[in-house]
């Protein structure tokens, strides 16, 4: 055995799993991801969202880094509003899909204490984040985050985005309510969100 050959096989189990965790964050439209594993205190409907009782949520992760243009953007800025996170990549069809419904229900909720928040991964450019966004008439900002480690910041077992596209509610308190793994639409994404805005 030459001495190269154990390097090689490291070197060919780590581009194994790396690929593997690549191909769990780009399922781009699968939506069928299982949620954490034991016991997560939260249930998955009919139409793919899962949803945490209130009592049970857990703190969102910090997320903070720049957006599409540069311009330093932070999670912790919209304290106090129902966030909604989408998790989305230029090069992904149900991410196309959803896109304009995203956009028009930005701005239906946006007087209600909404704000919306997406997660541009797997871009390499910032120019096909920021055509995309043109095209689809997104106005609201976007971290840019290529390689993924703001989806990472995720803890296991919570409802954490694992496919592309994911989207993830936040309530009032910063605390993860409700996701899912799949494309919506409009009246989708209200059924997601409006029980969220109507808590007190």
């Amino acid at each position: 055995m030459s001495p190269g050959r154990p390097s090689r096989r490291r070197l060919t189990l780590l581009a194994a799993t790396a690929l593997a965790g690549l191909l769990t964050l780009s399922a781009c439209g699968d939506g069928n991801k299982a949620g954490g594993g034991g016991n997560t205190n939260f249930v998955t409907g009919s139409g793919g969202i899962s949803t945490v009782a209130k009592a049970d949520r857990v703190a969102a992760p910090k997320l903070d880094g720049n957006d599409l243009e540069g311009k330093p953007l932070d999670l912790a800025d919209y304290r106090g509003k129902v966030v909604v996170l989408n998790v989305w990549g230029s090069w992904c069809g149900p991410c196309r899909l959803e896109a304009k419904y995203f956009a028009q229900v930005a701005k239906e909720t946006a007087d209600q204490g909404v704000q919306f928040v997406g997660i541009n991964t797997r871009d390499s450019q910032r120019d096909a984040a920021v055509n995309f966004e043109k095209d689809y008439g997104v106005t609201y900002p976007s971290f840019f985050d290529p390689i993924g480690k703001l989806i990472l910041r995720f803890p296991k077992g919570t409802l954490n985005p694992q496919a592309i596209p994911s989207t993830v509610v936040i309530d009032r308190e910063g605390k993860i309510a409700a996701r899912t793994l799949q494309a919506l639409d409009a009246d989708e994404l209200h059924k997601m969100i409006d029980p969220i805005i109507a808590e007190k």
